[in-house]
């Protein structure tokens, strides 16, 4: 791994702002960090460890995930998402509602799934996901906010938990199979996957591809985030990329860049 070290390494030292990356081979267990213990406003990162205490929820016996849930007038707030646009009364799956939090970044999507488990079991997921330094503080976009701190995340800590997913160390085999294939349905790919083969700004013509990845993106001014496991050629590598006091467009430049070094060392110049 230590020429892609070297790229990765390449890549961090040009680029503006201060950034938090880990890249883990999850097959070999070998990986690089960069700032790994750096503590990053969460954005929408945080949805992420919430969907996971959403299944923990629901394998505690608490609710199915096939239990549905009406949209409440009071419940739709601003930003990513479209749920906001809807009528109250629109009943969804529990399931949809992850599904719309983490591949549109639905923000009333991931304040319902709060008021559903509570911040309680979301501490102790991110305790079990092994987020040590990692803090769930309050709903989104709600103005004026309910609770001054931020949520907050380490790239370590967001590492550990991509790699319990992943490899099925946390909860049942059948609920990290379903989150990771939530992931995979991810609408916003101008991160990461931007360069990879047939991704948004690649150049190749789109179709199918040799890779996958299951991410979430998280943004606001100064702060770009992208995580996720990036899976090709038999080989899996969770990556987290966190960024504050950068650039929008230079930001997702250097998140795709990362995204490309992974997958050409996994597909071509990868050796142990």
């Amino acid at each position: 791994m230590e020429r892609l070290r070297q790229r990765l390494s390449d890549i961090l030292g040009k680029a503006e702002g201060t950034w938090g990356v880990v890249v883990e081979d999850l097959d070999r267990g070998v990986r690089f960090e960069h700032g790994e213990e750096e503590v990053f406003i969460a954005e929408s990162v945080i949805k992420v460890p919430i969907m996971a205490a959403v299944y923990a929820a629901a394998q505690q016996g608490r609710f199915s995930m096939d239990d549905r849930i009406a949209l409440r007038r009071e419940d739709r707030v601003g930003g990513s998402g479209m749920v906001f646009a809807l009528s109250p009364g629109l009943r969804l799956t529990i399931r949809e509602w992850v599904t719309l939090m983490i591949i549109q970044s639905d923000n009333t999507a991931t304040n319902v799934l709060i008021d559903l488990i509570g911040k309680e079991q979301i501490d102790a997921t991110m305790r079990e996901l092994g987020m040590k330094s990692s803090k769930y503080s309050r709903k989104l976009m709600i103005y004026p906010a309910d609770v001054a701190e931020n949520n907050t995340i380490t790239p370590k800590d967001v590492s550990r938990m991509l790699g319990a997913i992943a490899t099925g160390r946390v909860l049942s085999h059948q609920a990290c199979e379903e989150m990771i294939a939530i992931m995979k349905k991810q609408q916003w790919r101008n991160g990461l996957p931007s360069m990879l083969p047939g991704g948004p700004v690649d150049g190749s013509t789109p179709g199918e591809t040799d890779w996958e990845i299951a991410c979430k993106s998280g943004w606001d001014t100064g702060r770009q985030h992208d995580v996720g496991v990036l899976y090709a050629k038999g080989r899996r590598f969770s990556i987290v990329a966190l960024s504050r006091n950068v650039k929008a467009e230079a930001a997702l430049h250097v998140l795709g860049r990362l995204g490309k070094e992974v997958y050409e060392y996994a597909t071509q110049k990868g050796s142990p």
